[in-house]
């Protein structure tokens, strides 16, 4: 094997390689010639160890730094030795324990040895709240009930009776998985005897079990902001799971869904609907009387407006969560026609007719079509 092969290359990563990228690189170079998975194979062995002498110095930034500057001759005088490598893979296992615990399940003993029985903050949970479009414009304070879990209060989450002691695991000494090897390949394994915990409870408590935890329904009051939207999430520190053995608990993250309305449309911060106008008001113009979300208002409808044109009502659309300005309210008109006109109505709708010059036994240009 020759030390001599550029480390970046080596590793298939340019120069300016982050730390992430570099353990990465290694990582996939680690998996496709360990020994294991090429058993007998010289070739394999040595990209193996010339993998890991490369991720040996890339990874320590202080060894990159004098490769970076000087080379291999960095580490002629001394050092761990490059001029040979890594003496066996055995010798990398121990080196780079972490590497292989995420890859084959072995040689991560070490960053597993963290007792179960250390506080650990609670799970973070969700809840999906639905609103109506109303309660966007004047906000809400809503209870809201949700299931969790928490220490049990008996036991407090040791599992074990009162005046009864947790053991420490004879089998795996408390670190809860037990290592095998085979040659070069270790393996790591939940402990069977204690399943993984690293404590043996003689004395299960009575309240949960053994468990350490109760599950429990809780019920909080949330407050809903004004001018939030669907996927809005609110963040409430401290309403999520009760933590592990005296950590702290997770939070609650409440998510937003706006309910559909058939009437109404929310587009950003502007609320849109349909109006239907009787037709003769579309042309004459005037005030009509409206339902906004929250309250009843007087619309100014100009003169000949068009079916299908739209009113603004300023200032009643909705708030926003950031600035204090509110959206408008837009209203779509629609000519409303009776199903039926009187003899009356239809003597004024011809007066009108004559105005317009419309030849009434011409179905292609009158008002009522062609007599009979």
């Amino acid at each position: 094997m020759s030390s001599q092969q550029d480390y970046y290359q080596t590793l298939g990563v340019a120069r300016e390689a982050d730390a992430d990228t570099i353990k990465k690189a290694y990582r996939k170079l680690a998996m496709q010639f360990h020994p294991d998975r090429n058993p007998g194979d010289k070739a394999a062995e040595d990209k193996f160890k010339e993998a890991a002498e490369a991720y040996d110095v890339l990874s320590n930034s202080e060894k990159r730094a004098q490769y970076d500057r000087f080379g291999h001759a960095a580490f002629k005088q001394g050092g761990r030795g490059f001029q040979g490598g890594f003496d066996s893979a055995d010798d990398i296992f121990s080196s780079f324990g972490d590497i292989f615990g995420d890859l084959f399940g072995g040689g991560g003993q070490k960053r597993s040895s963290r007792s179960r029985t250390e506080p650990r903050k609670g799970a973070d949970l969700r809840y999906l709240c639905e609103i109506s479009l109303k309660d966007i414009i004047t906000g809400l304070e809503k209870e809201i009930e949700f299931e969790t879990e928490e220490n049990c209060k008996d036991c407090n989450g040791s599992g074990a009776e009162k005046g009864s002691q947790v053991e420490t695991c004879s089998m795996c000494g408390g670190q809860g998985q037990v290592v095998t090897r085979q040659g070069f390949f270790s393996m790591q394994t939940a402990c069977p005897q204690c399943r993984g915990e690293g404590q043996m409870i003689k004395k299960p408590c009575r309240t949960c079990k053994g468990a350490g935890r109760m599950e429990k329904s809780k019920k909080i009051q949330v407050t809903i902001p004004a001018g939030v939207d669907t996927g809005t999430r609110l963040r409430i520190s401290g309403e999520g799971e009760g933590g592990y053995r005296g950590g702290s608990p997770g939070d609650l993250y409440v998510e937003i869904r706006v309910k559909d309305n058939d009437k109404y449309e929310r587009h950003g911060s502007d609320l849109h609907t349909i109006l239907k106008v009787p037709y003769v008001q579309l042309l004459l113009g005037g005030q009509v009387d409206v339902s906004t979300l929250t309250s009843e208002e007087k619309l100014e409808i100009p003169k000949a407006s068009q079916p299908g044109s739209q009113v603004k009502l300023a200032g009643h659309g909705f708030p926003s969560l950031r600035s204090q300005r509110r959206g408008d309210m837009f209203f779509h008109l629609e000519a409303e026609y009776p199903k039926k006109i009187s003899a009356e109505e239809e003597k004024l709708l011809k007066e009108i007719a004559k105005i317009y010059k419309l030849d009434e036994t011409d179905p292609k240009s009158g008002f009522f079509g062609k007599k009979k």
